[in-house]
């Protein structure tokens, strides 16, 4: 069952080395990332599963160990998934769990006792029925679940977002912070996977999962962050 879930943005920029002088413009969110991960450590799961965003050729399962890099970034540092030791073999974190792996290093994650560490990359163009049938399963896997789930909204915000000014995206990303603040399961299962998709919102596929996660699992949303710099939406929230 889900016991507790982060929700936070997943730009590299997150990654201070990464932003570089531009580091400081990100503080407020890093900070209430690391908070909202501290919630996570707080409830004790059994296992604990990094979400995040991917392209089809990367989704798919990453276990503990499998290591992450910026340096396609510039930036000469690499990150493990979960608890620092042999890295894993197999094919690299995509972008989003190696910003999840780095917030779970930054918070020096120790997790409860004999606690697993996992990733999960979804595809951003998964339908929102399969997101939510994936999420289900993961609550039914052990007995104490936890879920950080890394996600952008939208990136139409400005004229100098990625994805220009559209202004479809403002109203999407007010509907998907309300949702994630609030725990409101039927909003964040009304979020419209096209409309999505043409925003460049990638979070909407990993929010629909976390949604089926929490299905009967009684759980409150409290909303520590909502912003759009450089025109993308972020949100941090925290499910317990």
């Amino acid at each position: 069952m889900l016991v507790a879930a982060a929700v936070c943005p997943c730009p590299p920029l997150l990654v201070p080395e990464v932003a570089a002088g531009a580091a400081p413009e990100l503080d407020a969110a890093r900070a209430a990332c690391l908070d909202a991960v501290g919630v996570l450590a707080a409830s004790r799961p059994d296992l604990l599963v990094v979400v995040g965003p991917a392209d089809g050729r990367s989704a798919g399962s990453y276990p503990a160990g499998a290591h992450g890099s910026f340096r396609g970034f510039g930036v000469g540092l690499d990150v493990t998934l979960g608890p620092v030791g042999r890295a894993a073999p197999g094919p690299a974190l995509p972008d989003s769990l190696a910003v999840g792996a780095w917030l779970l290093d930054r918070a020096r994650w120790a997790g409860a006792p004999g606690a697993q560490v996992e990733g999960l990359a979804v595809d951003e163009r998964r339908p929102a029925a399969a997101c939510a049938r994936a999420g289900e399963e993961l609550a039914a896997r052990v007995g104490r679940v936890a879920l950080l789930v890394m996600g952008d909204g939208s990136a139409c915000r400005t004229l100098k977002a990625p994805g220009y000014l559209d202004e479809r995206a403002e109203p999407f990303d007010a509907r998907a912070t309300r949702a994630l603040g609030s725990a409101d399961l039927d909003a964040l299962d009304a979020l419209d996977e096209t409309l999505a998709y043409d925003l460049k919102a990638a979070g909407r596929a990993p929010w629909q999962l976390l949604g089926g996660a929490a299905r009967g699992a009684g759980l409150g949303g409290r909303l520590l962050y909502e912003d759009a710099p450089y025109g993308v939406g972020y949100t941090v929230a925290t499910w317990s």
